[in-house]
């Protein structure tokens, strides 16, 4: 070849270089495994290959998810592993009404405030226990109204959560509200608040059915993967920084 000849360069050294430049593929894939590394460290190496798919996707970016996990791979990224421990938080063992089962696993409106669903789990720290009360929209899965307490009481839970969801997103139509049977949703204080909105169609699982209400216990399970199980909390005041931070700062959703 004559450029082979001008540079005084062998035929068998052009071809070798020519076989070593990095192929469009292997180009894209560095500069996707970059964008990862930053929403990796971004989240706090909390987010699997899922969740990095999905702000992949929200930035323009056309990839698969087992891409995205190949590359999380070759690039040595995995998310924190959640631990387990058990603490019942439902109680349903009382003798308040128990409303039927409307949302029927319906986890997909198509606009918001027409279904919000709710739960209450627990945070151990080293000053005691705290339990943490949230309100979701299935529209968009954004937790609009959330409690943290010391106690379990409804006044403590429910109530709180609630009056700041109503808030954040004031009702507008014919609103779903779907929980557990648990007394902090069947009590009179939280019912009777509810029922100030006629809007608004109590729902609740059927017994001991976690499935009917996927969506919260799915978020409860981010939450605890992501954040409680992979940090002490010695005080109560860090517990309640940290979750601030995961629904509000971070804009926790799923």
């Amino acid at each position: 070849m004559r450029m082979c000849k001008v540079l005084l360069v062998s035929r068998s050294s052009y071809y070798y270089w020519l076989a070593q430049r990095p192929t469009k593929r292997a180009s894209e894939n560095e500069a996707i495994t970059q964008l990862i590394s930053s929403l990796f460290t971004a989240s706090k190496g909390r987010y699997g290959s899922p969740k990095i798919t999905r702000d992949l996707k929200a930035k323009g970016v056309k990839v698969s998810r087992p891409r995205v996990a190949r590359l999380m791979k070759q690039a040595n990224l995995k998310s924190i592993i959640q631990k387990k421990y058990v603490v019942t938080t439902t109680d349903s063992k009382h003798t308040y009404p128990v409303a039927e089962n409307h949302l029927n696993r319906q986890f997909n409106p198509v606009k918001p405030g027409q279904a919000w669903v709710s739960d209450l789990t627990y945070i151990r720290t080293g000053e005691g226990w705290l339990y943490l009360t949230i309100i979701m929209d299935l529209y968009d899965r954004k937790v609009i109204g959330w409690a943290l307490s010391t106690s379990m009481k409804a006044t403590e839970t429910t109530i709180p959560a609630w009056q700041m969801a109503i808030k954040n997103r004031p009702i507008e139509r014919d609103l779903i509200f779907h929980s557990d049977r648990g007394v902090q949703y069947a009590c009179h204080a939280f019912t009777k608040l509810l029922k100030k909105h006629p809007l608004v169609l109590q729902s609740m699982s059927g017994k001991g059915n976690c499935w009917d209400n996927a969506v919260a216990e799915s978020f409860f399970k981010s939450l605890k993967s992501e954040l409680v199980y992979q940090q002490e909390f010695p005080t109560q005041a860090m517990a309640k920084q940290a979750v601030f931070e995961y629904i509000e700062v971070c804009g926790a959703a799923l």
